[in-house]
């Protein structure tokens, strides 16, 4: 018997948790942060929150948000019902062998059975499938039985559920609980180079000036190029007057593989792990 309250869940491609996906969409630290608040709490959770725990701007999420969507990253949102608190039916879980081969149609043909919920497709063992139905009473879960017969199925074991659990993925959150500084991401390439990612903190020296000006000054490093910047529903092409704005999401190249010195215009003064960084 399903017990869980009613919320809206979401569904997350498996191709995202540490395989790629066909589409070349890489995840970085904002989105992965994305991902973990949705998971948590899909229905309860705005952009603008979500944008406050990261320090972007509610558009930019939005935006990441709808990019996730358009690659395939997000596949869906559902309710998830207590069907024995709505009308007393019975959530019944089929363990079930499909030939090899056949485990993909079967499960479509599954999923036109009236009462199933879920249909789960298993790379391996003999239960490849696992269907998920609901039923009035034990005689509808029969029926149900006797359906999945008839798609060339074998039922191998069966059990009501009593209850169901949803939790976020965990590396995909922050590191403790406490509200982090902007986030930064590192692709490292060959020869020791680094492209950044990193949002702009409201503090940061860089916040109010130009490219050009930053670069005169020494705020920003002499070796440190900006390559991209997004900025809410926009991703900007950098030139020397471009100003650059607090919550913006800069992509910075680093041919020497500076770091952290080469990310110290785009913080906060006060508020970096290392006080000799500090200017």
């Amino acid at each position: 018997m399903h017990k869980s309250s009613s919320y809206i869940s979401y569904d997350i491609a498996e191709e995202t948790m540490g395989r790629g996906n066909d589409g070349g969409y890489r995840l970085d630290e904002i989105d992965r942060r994305i991902v973990y608040a949705l998971m948590a709490d899909a229905r309860n959770t705005s952009a603008p929150a979500i944008a406050e725990e990261v320090s972007v701007s509610g558009a930019t999420i939005r935006n990441r948000i709808a990019q996730l969507e358009e690659h395939g990253i997000i596949e869906g949102y559902h309710a998830t019902v207590d069907f024995e608190g709505a009308d007393g039916s019975l959530m019944n879980l089929f363990l079930c062998h499909a030939p090899f081969g056949d485990v993909e149609s079967a499960a479509r043909r599954i999923g036109t059975i009236p009462g199933v919920v879920n249909v789960r497709e298993l790379m391996g063992g003999r239960m490849n499938l696992h269907v998920l139905a609901v039923g009035t009473n034990t005689s509808d879960l029969r029926r149900i039985g006797r359906e999945l017969e008839n798609v060339d199925v074998e039922i191998e074991d069966e059990v009501l559920l009593q209850n169901e659990h949803h939790y976020p993925y965990t590396p995909y959150g922050p590191a403790d609980q406490r509200r982090l500084e902007p986030l930064a991401d590192y692709i490292s390439l060959t020869g020791g180079a680094e492209v950044i990612e990193v949002t702009v903190h409201e503090a940061a020296p860089i916040a109010g000036r130009t490219l050009e000006d930053a670069a005169e000054s020494g705020v920003l490093n002499g070796n440190t190029l900006v390559i991209a910047i997004e900025r809410d529903d926009a991703m900007l092409t950098p030139h020397g007057d471009t100003e650059i704005r607090p919550h913006d999401v800069v992509t910075v190249f680093s041919p020497d593989g500076a770091g952290e010195s080469a990310l110290e215009g785009f913080q906060d003064p006060e508020g970096r792990p290392r006080p000799s960084s500090t200017t």
